[in-house]
């Protein structure tokens, strides 16, 4: 192999590798949404942990968040406004992230 090859090989594993770790960081951070939003709904237990997997599935509509966002804004209703909602989608990814990264190192 050539060492063009070699870096061609290195940042395709790179790409794959960031793509795999955003995928889990945004599943990750939809289930601590989900189980955020649950408690705002009065869920708790076995029926919180079931809403938080409602709501990782909702992300599998459309690329991007989203649908996720219109998900939780419409079961919250007046619970959390936009502003509210997406902070808290910053802040649990950001967090979803740090968490992810102390598993794998």
């Amino acid at each position: 192999m050539t060492t063009f090859d070699d870096r061609e090989h290195a940042f395709e594993a790179k790409f794959a590798h960031d793509a795999e770790m955003q995928f889990r960081a945004e599943a990750r951070r939809n289930k601590l949404l989900g189980l955020w939003a649950a408690g705002l709904l009065g869920k708790s237990g076995d029926e919180a942990e079931a809403y938080a997997r409602e709501v990782i599935k909702s992300d599998f509509q459309e690329a991007g968040e989203e649908d996720v966002f219109r998900k939780i804004r419409a079961d919250l209703g007046d619970r959390a406004d936009e502003p509210t909602l997406r902070a808290r989608m910053r802040a649990l990814l950001a967090e979803a992230k740090a968490q992810i990264m102390n598993e794998v190192g």
